[in-house]
């Protein structure tokens, strides 16, 4: 049976998604912790959904979708707790996916409290039970969810599961919600009370998305940054299926990273779990304040490259775009890439590069400094004074040329916003698209605007009827 996304219940809770610029949860310190653990495909990711209300796991019908420890935001009965969803937990695992078991005994390490989830089903497996083991070692809570339990003749097979020795077994299907509310009463009473809510508005970390083709080392970048094995790591292409947010501490700030899947080809042609990474990684751009574009400065810049980098431009997002693999890069290959920069990149010269090895930690502390001249850029403000004082020296300088006998004029400018920055500009008449780059290039050799797009939007003044 096919066991699609969980769709939310009808059950109270309160989910809420972080936009660009809300106070974050962690400025209302920390909130306990559980962590999703069992084998793989028993349901886990779906039953992620179900907890926190929304589709944001990535879930399919094939073991080992999940791979990374992904936090989510979750809430129930008015409390608030964080659930991390796990990679399939497979005890006698080798390679890529020893990897994914290590990941799970870390997030079972950093938790409050357990969510073991068996396949009622099918029952106890040795690797159910060689998994109790490493859970009743570890000392922390557990709570035991017995899933796929659609209907009340299923719920008797549930029962089998005593036989683990983690005490009551709680029915739950979570395909269709059945059961959830008394599992999640239980994994409640689990968790530590949380600290007392505070109201004060605080800004949390900037948000830094990690994005770019599969296999050009984001994973990898985190795990710099991070100083530990944070992601999953691996030579296949797509071995990051759900953006996973990490907060490091770098530059005596606090940031928020977020390492995407990698962005395919043609988003369209791709199916299962790969459509929906893709999906996560738009909506991780969407709300980071920054991407930073991850390249193979080996390999050439390639159509779906530049791509991303439209797709970060369209956001209105800040960019920094590091070419990694730079130990690989030979002298012939660099000459061949400032070229590539030359045609390819032209759209987006206000972006700060930097040449990086993320294997190595070469120059990763060149990232910092770029991240703060985008963040600074993409949040600068002018003046309503200023700006119109430097449109009057423009135009008198370079007017615009002459069309069919009409020369249009700009009356005045106004900053509308910041991030990213967006100009209204009211007119005589529609300004050239030429006239247009002109401007914004002006503007960035007057106020600088490093690495953010900026936002031009005209308001022609209408002839007045007779």
């Amino acid at each position: 049976m096919s066991e699609p996304e969980g769709v939310p219940s009808s059950e109270p809770t309160d989910p809420t998604t972080e936009q660009p610029g809300d106070a974050t949860a962690e400025a209302q310190g920390p909130v306990p912790v559980l962590a999703v653990v069992g084998r793989p495909n028993v349901g886990k990711s779906t039953l992620v959904n179900r907890i926190i209300g929304r589709r944001e796991a990535v879930v399919e019908d094939v073991p080992g979708v999940t791979r990374d420890r992904v936090s989510y935001d979750a809430h129930w009965n008015g409390r608030a707790f964080t659930v991390v969803d796990t990679g399939g937990w497979d005890p006698d695992a080798r390679g890529l996916a020893e990897s994914i078991r290590a990941q799970a005994e870390i997030a079972v390490n950093l938790a409050d409290a357990v969510l073991f989830v068996v396949d009622a089903t099918v029952g106890i497996t040795d690797h159910d039970e060689a998994v109790v083991k490493i859970l009743r070692a570890s000392g922390k809570p557990v709570v035991l969810a017995a899933n796929k339990v659609d209907d009340q003749r299923t719920e008797a097979e549930a029962f089998g599961l005593w036989n683990l020795g983690l005490g009551e077994p709680w029915p739950v299907s979570a395909l269709h919600g059945r059961g959830s509310g008394d599992m999640l009463d239980a994994v409640l009473a689990a968790l530590p009370e949380p600290p007392a809510e505070s109201f004060e508005e605080v800004r949390g970390p900037h948000r830094i998305a990690i994005v770019g083709k599969p296999n050009v080392g984001k994973s990898s970048l985190l795990n710099r940054l991070a100083g530990e094995e944070r992601v999953v790591v691996d030579n296949v292409a797509g071995t990051t299926v759900d953006p996973v947010d990490e907060l490091i501490e770098l530059g005596g700030k606090t940031w928020r990273f977020i390492d995407t899947a990698g962005i395919r080809k043609r988003v369209k042609e791709a199916s299962g779990h790969e459509y929906y990474a893709s999906l996560r990684t738009s909506t991780a751009i969407d709300r980071a304040e920054v991407a930073v574009l991850v390249v193979d400065g080996g390999q050439p810049l390639s159509e779906q490259d530049v791509r991303i980098l439209q797709t970060v431009r369209e956001a209105g997002r800040a960019l920094v775009i590091a070419f990694n693999k730079w130990d690989l890069v030979d002298e012939e290959r660099r000459y061949y890439l400032d070229r590539e920069i030359e045609r390819e990149l032209v759209q987006v010269q206000w972006a700060p590069r930097i040449n990086i090895t993320a294997r190595t930690g070469w120059h990763v502390d060149r990232l910092v400094p770029a991240l703060e001249r985008a963040i600074e850029g993409w949040e600068t403000r002018i003046t309503t004074g200023a700006l119109n004082g430097f449109l009057g020296r423009l135009v008198a300088e370079h007017p615009h040329p002459v069309r069919s006998g009409k020369q249009p004029k700009i009356l005045f400018g106004t900053q509308a916003s910041t991030a990213p920055p967006t100009f209204v500009l009211f007119t005589s008449g529609k300004l050239d698209a030429g006239y247009e780059r002109f401007i914004e290039r002006r503007l960035r050799e007057e106020f600088g605007f490093v690495g953010t797009p900026i936002v031009l939007q005209q308001r022609p003044r209408e002839k007045r009827k007779r």
